[in-house]
């Protein structure tokens, strides 16, 4: 999830279209709050690590 919202980032600034920036950073956010909740323990979906 991570990646994909980087990917959309860059694609997003590069074409200039603003909801593939919009999408890309909402991406980013999720996957970083779901990696660092599974770092510290927390069972994210039933499982102890996001990924």
């Amino acid at each position: 999830m991570i990646f994909l919202g980087v990917i959309l980032l860059v694609i997003g600034f590069v074409t200039g279209i603003s909801i593939l920036w919009t999408v890309g950073i909402i991406l980013l956010l999720i996957g970083l709050v779901l990696m660092v909740m599974g770092a510290v323990g927390h069972e994210v979906g039933g499982r102890r690590h996001y990924w």
